[in-house]
C-alpha cells in the first residue's frame, strides 16, 4: 500500500502564506512524478505544479508565488504559497506517479488539506 498524506492547510487573510507537505510512506524518489492538484466546489480539478526529476512546471494562475520542492530529510514534497488570494481557496491534493513495470503504472492520491484564503 503506497500512502500519501498532505498538512499544513488552513485560514489566512489575502496576501499571505502557507507551507503545504505531502508525506509519503516511501521514498518520493521512487516516484517518477510529483504533482499539487486543487478542487473547489462546482469546479474541476486542477493542476497547480509538476515535479519531475530535475523538472519543475506550475500553472500560470500561481507562477511567480507558490513553489514546489523536495525535502531529502523529511522524505516529503512541499508547496510554499505566497500572496494568496481568495480564488485560491481551495482543497489541495498531494498526487504521486510511479512505473510499476515495462508499459505500466501506478497513480496515487493523498485525502487532501483545506487551503481558505478570506478577502
Amino acid at each position: 500500500q503506497v500512502h500519501l498524506v498532505e498538512s499544513g492547510g488552513g485560514l489566512v487573510q489575502a496576501g499571505g502564506s502557507l507551507r503545504l507537505s505531502c508525506a509519503a510512506s516511501r521514498s518520493i524518489f521512487s516516484f517518477n512524478v510529483m504533482n499539487w492538484y486543487r478542487q473547489s466546489p462546482g469546479k474541476q480539478r486542477e493542476l497547480v505544479a509538476t515535479l519531475q526529476g530535475a523538472s519543475i512546471n506550475y500553472a500560470d494562475f500561481v507562477k511567480g508565488r507558490f513553489t514546489i520542492s523536495r525535502d531529502n530529510a523529511k522524505n516529503t514534497v512541499d508547496l510554499q504559497m505566497n500572496s494568496l488570494k481568495p480564488e485560491d481557496t481551495a482543497v489541495y491534493y498531494c498526487n504521486a506517479i510511479a512505473s510499476i513495470a515495462s508499459g505500466f503504472y501506478g497513480a496515487y492520491w493523498g485525502q487532501g488539506t483545506q487551503v481558505t484564503v478570506s478577502s
